[in-house]
């Protein structure tokens, strides 16, 4: 057992409370840890601690900010092997998982981002008269980052890069349910030499730290992924305050597959694209749309090879599967099951509580789930359930396939597997989502933008998307 703190003004310290916050392993379902529970007070020394820090780090040279940023990202990644083990034990991922892509992403973050800095550059427009207008990009001042518990620090990164590269201060807080990477991150600013004051990252839960950040008058900036419910939350509070807004929210993304594509690489990669990170992705394709003239052959061997996806430790290499992330989120993932049967779907596989034994006898697992006999409009196919739970559903053409996969409220990612770029590009256009990969699941290259529509969200992330975010722009314009 032991307690983190939170970093503000450059020092570690505890909630002004001195209240914690239990912290679950949720392998094995006990508690190992505890977090500040930090509230409105915590929150504000971390924004007079940013106030006093954004003068020097807003001056700063482009080149000197990334330079900081860049011995950030290379402690991220000689701390390799900690993080992902503090990242597996706090989210319930297998650690192979975290040392392969949570934590080399957080280090990318940090270096693209650190790198951009020096390139980010402005637009000049020249009028008939000889009159020229160029565009000033100054940073928004102190800005506020609440990252979410599935991706833990690969998605706090994500936020707290481009906000700092482009010269804000950061108030962030991350997940209450997995917070154990973002301290150990804290300690190595502290190590990397990170002015004091310019990240401040204060722990704590939603009602206590994350609605004081959003109602702050002095925080001008919000970037917030999480549950659909929570960002119209935010919404209401910092859209009359005039605050900027990013939301990355829900997804109940569709997977199409047609009967010309490379069927046995298909298979897999749509297998891996529906329960990588037990299915807490928000980008995780949950409903998988099949050509009616294969849909029998894809089902049988979909489910033979999720049927090969084994549960376990999140500690063992073998383990391709680990624990859900707390028990309240399991049991709604059991829930929805409970939902797909009362509505008629069928279980192919899983659709059970999964017990490993040993040190794990106690955790939170979930078999890898498969649902067929469900139609578009039921429950199970609308709402986000965020774990190992896939439907599978035929269709005849491709007017009912995108029909079908723009039928829900969200609109964040899709993927679709087929040898016809012809087709490819042409449907690509008519679906309602910020993310269409082509014969391919999770490829991201951080210059492009990454959101959704509908209710997946508000404006984008990545590249010059978020660096513009976390920018004011202003027109100067000089007579001839």
């Amino acid at each position: 057992m032991f307690n983190l703190q939170n970093y503000i003004g450059g020092e570690l310290r505890a909630a002004r409370s001195g209240e914690y916050l239990h912290n679950y392993e949720p392998a094995t379902g006990a508690v190992y840890s505890r977090i500040p529970a930090s509230g409105p007070a915590d929150i504000n020394d971390a924004v007079e601690a940013a106030r006093a820090a954004f003068p020097g780090w807003a001056g700063m040279a482009a080149r000197d900010r990334g330079a900081h940023m860049l011995r950030v990202a290379e402690l991220v990644r000689q701390n390799l092997d900690r993080l992902a083990e503090a990242e597996s034990r706090d989210n319930g991922k297998p650690v192979w998982l975290a040392r392969e892509v949570d934590i080399p992403r957080a280090s990318e973050n940090f270096r693209f981002f650190g790198t951009a800095a020096e390139h980010f550059s402005s637009e000049a427009h020249q009028m008939a008269d000889g009159s020229i207008n160029y565009t000033l990009r100054r940073p928004v001042g102190i800005v506020g980052c609440i990252s979410p518990w599935n991706l833990p620090l690969y998605l706090f990164t994500w936020k707290i890069a481009p906000a700092l590269a482009t010269g804000n201060c950061v108030v962030a807080k991350p997940s209450e349910i997995t917070p154990t990477t973002a301290f150990l991150f804290s300690e190595l600013c502290r190590e990397a030499g990170l002015p004091p004051g310019v990240l401040n990252i204060v722990h704590g839960d939603g009602a206590g730290a994350g609605s004081a950040i959003v109602s702050h008058p002095e925080i001008k900036a919000i970037s917030f992924t999480g549950g659909t419910a929570t960002g119209k939350h935010i919404a209401s509070t910092a859209a009359p305050m005039f605050k900027k807004l990013s939301l990355e929210l829900g997804g109940k993304n569709a997977t199409m597959v047609f009967a010309d594509c490379d069927f046995e690489r298909t298979v897999k990669e749509t297998v891996r694209a529906s329960f990588a990170n037990q299915g807490e992705i928000c980008l995780c394709g949950s409903r998988i749309l099949v050509e009616e003239s294969i849909y029998e052959r894809y089902r049988d061997a979909f489910v033979a090879e999720v049927q090969k996806l084994t549960v376990g430790d999140p500690k063992e290499p073998t383990s391709r599967q680990g624990a859900l992330v707390s028990e309240a989120h399991m049991q709604k993932v059991l829930d929805y099951i409970a939902l797909a049967r009362e509505e008629g779907g069928t279980i192919l596989t899983g659709g059970k509580r999964v017990y490993p034994g040993g040190r794990c006898e106690n955790g939170w697992f979930v078999a890898p789930t498969v649902i067929e006999g469900l139609g578009p409009r039921c429950r199970t196919n609308q709402e986000e359930i965020f774990g190992p739970v896939v439907t599978l559903q035929s269709f005849k053409n491709d007017d009912e396939a995108v029909a079908n996969a723009n039928s829900t409220q969200y609109g964040l990612a899709f993927s679709m597997w087929t040898e016809s770029v012809h087709r490819a590009h042409g449907l690509a256009r008519r679906l309602d989502c910020g993310i269409v990969w082509i014969n391919t699941w999770l490829q991201r290259d951080l210059r492009t933008p990454f959101g959704g529509m509908k209710n997946s969200g508000v404006g984008r992330e990545g590249g010059w998307e978020a660096m513009r975010f976390f920018t004011e722009a202003q027109n100067v314009c000089v007579g001839a």
